[in-house]
């Protein structure tokens, strides 16, 4: 996890990461430590209990750890900051304004100064990346659940976050959406360089998205366990990873590390 000679410094560092809620009980985690280059897409695997939300939480600025540090751009997290996007399995969207309004607010949030027609343009651009462009007058009310996630997708990334935070945003929606977004989540990376650090369940999932992926023993007192890099090749397709070489002995490897006991 060193940096190499020349090697750019990580945007984001993690360093012996703890979190115990009463002294009575184990860590829920310790020594968590890790980084991430800007521009790279990490995800983070491991049984319910092992403290992965909170990790990103931790990240996000909305939790504290016990003990440990965590930085971006070398300055210390200490709360919640527009430098970090966040995305939850739920929208979060305000129900009461539309599609459009939902990502213009948070661009103006992130830009309080930009002129009006610069803030509508970047709007349409980034609901145009997750082809949303025929909903844009349309209240949460009125969308799918997929069509929910797309515009928060869209929102966090107007914002042209540092980090890019992801907590099994697909969780509740159906195998199809879930592929479609995906595939729009790729697309989006590509264009931006967007720097991603992602919690999932879903092994094909973090194969397909991630550089790297984070391996969290079982808690309590989990610790990271493994981190892999991804062998396979950049822009990889949904419908075709599976033929490429070096996929399916990298599912199996992450498949009997979270089937087997881990501490």
């Amino acid at each position: 996890m060193q940096n190499r000679i020349n090697q750019p410094l990580p945007l984001v560092t993690v360093n012996q990461l703890e979190k115990q809620y009463t002294k009575n009980n184990p860590s829920v985690f310790s020594d968590i430590s890790f980084s991430i280059a800007r521009g790279e897409f990490v995800c983070m695997i491991g049984h319910s209990g092992c403290g992965k939300s909170t990790i990103l939480n931790i990240l996000a600025g909305l939790e504290v750890a016990t003990s440990g540090q965590v930085s971006i751009n070398g300055h210390a997290i200490k709360g919640p900051g527009l430098d970090r996007g966040v995305v939850f399995q739920g929208h979060a969207l305000m129900p009461w304004l539309t599609v459009e309004q939902n990502v213009a607010m948070a661009i103006r949030a992130r830009h309080p100064a930009m002129p009006r027609e610069d803030v509508q343009k970047k709007t349409e651009h980034y609901l145009e990346l997750v082809n949303l462009t025929g909903a844009i007058h349309k209240r949460p009310a009125e969308l799918s659940g997929g069509m929910r996630q797309r515009v928060g997708i869209a929102r966090a990334f107007s914002t042209t976050p540092e980090l890019l935070l992801m907590d099994e945003p697909f969780g509740a929606l159906d195998a199809l959406t879930r592929g479609v977004i995906q595939d729009e989540l790729l697309n989006i990376c590509t264009q931006t360089s967007q720097t991603v650090f992602m919690i999932t369940h879903d092994i094909d999932e973090a194969i397909l998205l991630a550089d790297r992926l984070v391996l969290m023993s079982t808690g309590p007192n989990a610790h990271i366990a493994e981190i892999v890099e991804n062998p396979l090749p950049k822009n990889r397709s949904r419908t075709e990873i599976h033929h490429q070489e070096g996929y399916s002995d990298l599912r199996k490897h992450i498949m009997d590390f979270l089937v087997k006991p881990n501490k």
